[in-house]
This record gives C-alpha cells, structure tokens and sequence, in this order.
C-alpha cells in the first residue's frame, strides 16, 4: 500500500480519559499525513459499550480541537465510506463477516462459557497454552448472528513482517487462534472492525502502541483471510515516566489532556513536547512550530526506545513558547488571573494599565504556565503589589544592623525621590541612575535590604529599582514613610 496516497488514522474508544499517549499517537499520525499531503482520518471504536463514557466522543474532539489537530475525515466530516463510528457501522461487519464464513473461514462458537472454562482448565493443568483452534469443532454450524463468530485461522505458520520503527518481526504458530470477530452482542471485535475499517478507509500507514506487537500475527491472519494488502505498520515506543522505570499511567500522574490546558499550558508548546517523546529530528533544535513539524516529520525518525515525561522540560518548552506571544496578549492572560484572586480582584491598580504591564513584567519572569499565576496570587505572592505591605520592623535590618543605619539610609532614598518627576520612575534603569552610586559607597545591602524590604514587605520580592519603577512615585514615598514610622 505504500505507493497509494497516505492515510493515517487516530481511532480511540470513547471511554472517557484521553492519555497523553493517545494524543502522541493522533499527532504522529497527522504530522506525517500531513507531511506527504495525505488524509488524517479520526475514527470512534465504539464497540465496547460496556466501557463506554457518555460525553467521551465530544471530549476527544475537544481535545484535538485544543491542539489543532484537525482530522480531514471524522464525525463531523464523514468520508465517502459513511460514518466513521463504528456502532453505526454494524452492516459493514456483519458483509465482511458473511464473506468469510462463504470461504470457510469463519464459524459460529458452539460452545458455553462453562465448556470453554473446562478446556482452560484442562490446558492449565497440563501445562499447555490453551488455544480455541485445538477445539475447533469439525462441523461448522450456520451462524445466526446470536453466538460469537470466530476466524478459522486460514493457515497455521510462523509469521514474519517489517515494522517501520522496530524494523524485521516475526512469531511462532503458537501466536495464532481462532479469535472472536462478532461478539454475541453483535458488536465486532477491535481484532476484526479496526482492519475492515482500515481497508475500507484506504489508510496506509497504522500507528499504534507497541502494546500491539503482540497481537500483529493475528491481524495478519485475518488480512490473509479477507484477502487485503497489509498496511505499513509503524509501533510507537511507550511514553515512560520520568525516572523511565515504567509506562507512564494514572497512578504515576497522567492527567487527563485537557487538564493541561486548564493548567495554563500553551497547545502549541503541548504539541512540540510530544513531538519529541519518542522522535527525534536528527538536529539540535527542540522549540518548533507545528508547520515546522510537518515539514521534517519522518517515520524513519521515530525511536524504538520508550522515551520520558518530564515535567519540568514540558515547563521549559512552554515559557519559551510564552516568550513568542506579543506582549499585549501576555498582559491580557495574567491580568485574566489576578482577576480571579480574592485578596486583589476588587484592587483599582488592576484598571491602571500602566501598572498591570509593569506587574505582568514581573510576573512573567517567574512563571511558566499561565496557572502558575493564580497559584503564586491565590498563595499572596503578589498582595504587596496591590495592598500596603504589614511586616515586622526587624526584616527592615541588613544582616542584624542597628535598624538606625538602615533608617539613615532610607530617608536619604525619601528625600532623593522626592525631588524627582513622575518620569523618572518610568523604568528600573531610570530610576536606578539616581540611587545606585550612594548605594555603592554606603554599602549596597545597607541601602538596598531595607528599601526593598519598605517596598515590598518580603525578604524576597523583585529588586527595589523595579519595585519604585512599578509602584511610582507616589506609592513609593507612601510605603517608605511608613516604613520609618515602624522603626
């Protein structure tokens, strides 16, 4: 199928939870249709119902929406071949189904759980595999499509196959059996709907988890018995977790996708990270754009090794995401969160604009996701900035001097701000200019500790030149005097 044109195919169960591995895996699929100007087809396999979640199909194309994964075929663009969920899709099993059983090569269970437990049972005790096909009745009955329908393996034999990624496999007789194609319930296996859907889609290229290998001789079984062209099959290394002893699950922290965005991450720095989980382009860079993803994107590229989740580089290729947005939509997300914070939204700083980008400034210096800034205000880190700070006289003290040297010093900083206009508080350096050489023949801690300190309340808080700069004069001669007043 390789000389057709490329149609991948990303088809989850609507069973609630979208992993993190599910979204690498509808990413590289996309990524690569897109690169070879092919087809990204979103399929629902919907055939378990059991394990069903109400609302889970609007939640996976929430989900790809939020990365802008966009299938070009999916529930709400069907292709030429109908729907794309397969509940709706029954007739098209129950055909190829008939069809096999015209070849001999599907046949109705005749047996009851209670038998197919004995023959375990007698496997078991024997110390051998049990395979259905070692029961294979020698009569097939008509199926009535009310017991299960099983393949009749059409050839007992040692199957060898290329895998893009891990390159030549293969497996003994003992990975075949006669498995389940149409449950008594009249819902098709995953085993069988996902490789009739497959042909009947045109896709190309499968990519899936390595959990699948496994499982490989079985399907090619049944593309032997329908008589189909094998597709490129391409196995996609486990997303680990960060220490890399294991697969990354529940219990070790994968979140749901979309809790990423709630987090206050960027979509953009979101599909870079899991672009790089298990590929490598070969280069040194590691900040792309999607188009820049597209464009060098390669099967022959993606490891055989299970690669890590770490966080903290997730948090890293955000800020440097954050670091492209313009400035105005900066100061628009950070002020949309301060909003949010109980001790400052009634504040009036918050409608100064001037001051909101000069405190989103600050802030966006130590941050690295938009919700680390209703973290850091819902924890007071930002309360100094909107109301007067209350400390104790005693932080006011560099390194345990008497708190009359620092007093000096600050009514030096009072009457020289005093004299200044408005604009030389417009920036840092500004203002910087007028302080900085007393500071350095006083004593740059003598002087700068206790400013910072009256300013801010916090024996960390930004450097006090930014602090008079965000605050102005005004504000500035306010929290300075009362500072003098406590000692």
């Amino acid at each position: 199928m390789t000389d057709k044109k490329v149609v991948t195919r990303f088809a989850p169960s609507p069973t609630g939870f979208m992993h993190i591995g599910s979204v690498r895996t509808a990413l590289f699929a996309y990524l690569y249709a897109k690169r070879n100007n092919g087809t990204f087809i979103l399929r629902i396999e919907d055939t378990d119902k059991a394990r069903e979640v109400e609302g889970s199909i609007d939640h996976i194309q929430e989900c790809l929406s939020w990365f802008d994964i966009n299938p070009d075929i999916g529930p709400k663009n069907p292709g030429d071949f109908g729907t794309v969920i397969q509940s709706q899709r029954l007739e098209t099993y129950v055909k190829e189904a008939h069809k096999l059983i015209e070849k001999g090569l599907a046949y109705p269970d005749p047996y009851t759980q209670e038998e197919l437990e004995a023959f375990r049972k007698k496997a078991e005790e024997e110390k051998r595999p049990f395979l259905y096909r070692d029961h294979r009745p020698e009569k097939f009955e008509v199926w009535d499509g009310k017991k299960p329908l099983r393949l009749k393996v059409p050839e007992i034999k040692r199957y060898k196959w290329t895998d893009a990624v891990r390159g030549e496999l293969e497996a003994g007789p003992e990975a075949l059996d006669d498995f389940v194609l149409i449950k008594a319930d009249g819902y098709p296996t995953y085993n069988f709907a996902h490789i009739v859907d497959d042909f009947n889609m045109g896709v190309t290229h499968v990519m899936r988890g390595d959990e699948f290998i496994s499982s490989t001789p079985k399907f090619l079984s049944l593309y032997d018995a329908m008589g189909i062209p094998y597709p490129v099959f391409a196995s996609l290394p486990p997303i680990l977790k960060d220490d890399r002893t294991k697969k990354l699950g529940k219990r070790d922290g994968a979140k749901d996708i979309l809790e990423y965005r709630n987090e206050g991450y960027l979509p953009e720095a979101m599909v870079n990270f899991l672009a790089l989980i298990g590929w490598n382009p070969g280069t040194e860079q590691e900040i792309f754009t999607k188009e820049e993803l597209i464009n060098i994107f390669d099967i022959d590229k993606i490891q055989k090794a299970g690669g890590a989740f770490n966080e903290d580089k997730l948090d890293w290729m955000n800020k440097e995401h954050m670091k492209k947005l313009p400035k105005e939509t900066v100061t628009r997300e950070i002020l949309a969160r301060l909003q949010k914070c109980e001790s400052i939204k009634e504040s009036s700083n918050l409608s100064d604009n001037t001051f909101v980008n000069k405190i989103s400034d600050i802030i966006f210096d130590h941050i690295s996701k938009w919700g680390d800034v209703e973290t850091q205000a819902g924890a007071g880190e930002y309360d100094f900035y909107f109301n007067t700070p209350e400390y104790d006289p005693t932080l006011l003290s560099w390194k345990g001097n008497s708190l009359e040297v620092s007093k000096k010093h600050l009514i030096w900083v009072l009457e020289k701000i005093s004299g200044l206009d408005d604009a030389a508080f417009e920036d840092a350096e500004k203002i910087k200019t007028h302080i900085f050489d007393y500071a350095t023949e006083q004593g740059r801690g003598d002087v700068l500790w206790p400013l910072r300190v009256s300013l801010s309340g916090k024996e960390k808080s930004p450097d006090p030149f930014t602090l008079l700069s965000t605050f102005g004069k005004t504000e500035s001669i306010k929290r300075i005097s009362i500072a003098l007043t406590k000692i």
